[in-house]
């Protein structure tokens, strides 16, 4: 057993690592896949890149590992009996931090442009290349690490500001409390879980559960602008929450914070 990585919940197992080399730091690995074959296969070569990997073989038993003992990337196959892999990745989304990459059958790319919509990180098709999917979730893991920009649990740096999770609170740099709304609040804590990637007003309108708003709902520009005017030294020239244009918006973490 890996040291840091506590047992799965029943149902599951922990990879073992079989090489010599140190265990990835912070790096918990979920796949999610009913194929024991694929699920074997990925674990162990994921376990001999000395990462720390447990398996789950529905969403049931995700939804338990995550709940648990959260992972910081998950793979997550498509195609399962039960809860499919889109509506697991929507959870996880919505619910976690973590990285995400879709698996799926080659005649599947579809659903995963539709999983990258709603918040997966990347996708590889099956069968793949081991080696490539290991640089793919090392790729994925090096922009999520950044990620939360984290100044500790549950505080995310945004410009001038830092964002408390727990209390739903942003202070400034000298530690005075910047009022933010409930819906400011739930947009950079959606901002806060995708750093790197650049969020549709689609993605984020459903990302905020706000799946009535009608296509040229315009709301999120507004909140946008005034939370720029809370964390940017300067509004009109933004460098935190950035607009990328024709596409929508994405949040650029400073660079080791």
């Amino acid at each position: 057993m890996y040291p840091d990585c506590p047992p799965a919940v029943p149902g599951t197992y922990t990879a073992v690592l079989k090489s010599g080399a140190g265990m990835n730091e912070d790096a918990k690995i979920l796949v999610v896949d009913d194929d024991p074959d694929v699920l074997d296969m990925v674990a162990d070569f994921l376990a001999l890149n000395a990462f720390c990997v447990v398996t789950a073989r529905n969403g049931t038993q995700a939804r338990g590992v995550m709940a648990e003992s959260p992972a910081q990337l998950v793979l997550i196959d498509k195609r399962m009996p039960g809860e499919d892999g889109l509506s697991l990745a929507r959870h996880i989304r919505e619910n976690y931090p973590a990285g995400i990459i879709m698996l799926t059958a080659a005649d599947g790319v579809v659903d995963c442009v539709l999983g990258l919509e709603i918040g997966a990180d990347d996708y590889i098709t099956k069968p793949f290349d081991l080696r490539e999917l290991c640089a793919r979730v090392r790729s994925v893991l090096r922009r999520t690490s950044s990620a939360a920009a984290a100044l500790g649990v549950g505080r995310v740096r945004f410009g001038r500001c830092v964002l408390d999770l727990g209390s739903h609170r942003m202070f400034d740099d000298s530690g005075v409390e910047v009022p933010v709304t409930a819906m400011e609040f739930d947009l950079l804590q959606l901002f806060s879980r995708q750093p790197n990637r650049v969020l549709s007003r689609d993605a984020i309108l459903n990302g905020l559960h706000h799946r009535d708003a009608g296509p040229f709902d315009r709301s999120i520009d507004l909140h946008v602008a005034r939370l720029r005017k809370k964390i940017e030294p300067d509004a009109e020239k933004p460098q935190t929450l950035k607009t990328v244009r024709g596409a929508g918006y994405i949040f650029l973490p400073e660079r080791g914070a």
